[in-house]
């Protein structure tokens, strides 16, 4: 199965996302600067929430980048990220509506932690379709930040019962790890290009 129908309803469900989260941002009714206090929160939320949306669509962009077929497996897998990617937006809106408030910050880290399992779940079944040699498990190599983002939300959702602040700063320092460029896909990619020397010429 070819994974061009896989990319664009992903890419389609991903929109609709972000789409529901921009709608649930409300205009104050005043036109001054300090309408725009007590928004604030729910602005910071969703700036959190978009960039982690788009550090997900980065990835899956590129790991699919370098997928040849689409088995049944990945199918389901890819739908089990994201139902946990669709939660997103209400997450989003209970923790920015209520903020420094332990359970709306806790529920956020497990609907990331759960979202950062089904792409590690979704990751493994394509590297089990592809094989030991291919494009993505030579780009991956150990994974370091892959398998240290889930234990990172997993702490922060115990560190919300402490104190949400605590959790703040974990989920960010989850987006920042993941904002710095990882281009080693791409270079698995450029090292199979003719003229390289490597790789079996998947796309």
């Amino acid at each position: 199965m070819g994974k061009d129908r896989l990319e664009a309803f992903s890419d389609g469900v991903l929109a609709i996302i972000i789409t529901i989260m921009v709608l649930e941002l409300r205009a104050p009714h005043d036109t001054d600067l300090a309408a725009l206090r007590p928004l604030l929160p729910v602005l910071l939320s969703y700036v959190l929430s978009f960039v982690f949306l788009g550090i997900y669509w980065n990835n899956h962009h590129h790991m699919l980048n370098c997928t040849r077929r689409v088995t049944g497996a990945i199918l389901w897998a890819n739908l089990h990220l994201l139902f946990w990617l669709s939660l997103v937006p209400f997450v989003t809106a209970w923790m920015g509506e209520h903020p420094l408030v332990s359970t709306p910050t806790a529920f956020y880290g497990v609907v990331l932690l759960m979202a950062g399992i089904a792409y590690l779940v979704l990751q493994r079944q394509i590297l089990r379709s592809e094989g030991p040699q291919s494009f993505l498990a030579a780009a991956l190599g150990r994974d370091l930040k892959g398998k240290l983002s889930p234990l990172l939300c997993a702490l922060a959702i115990a560190a919300a019962f402490v104190h949400p602040g605590i959790a703040y700063v974990l989920y960010l320092l989850v987006a920042l790890m993941w904002l710095i460029p990882d281009r080693r896909i791409e270079r698995a990619l450029a090292q199979a290009e003719p003229g390289h020397g490597g790789g079996s010429g998947a796309a």
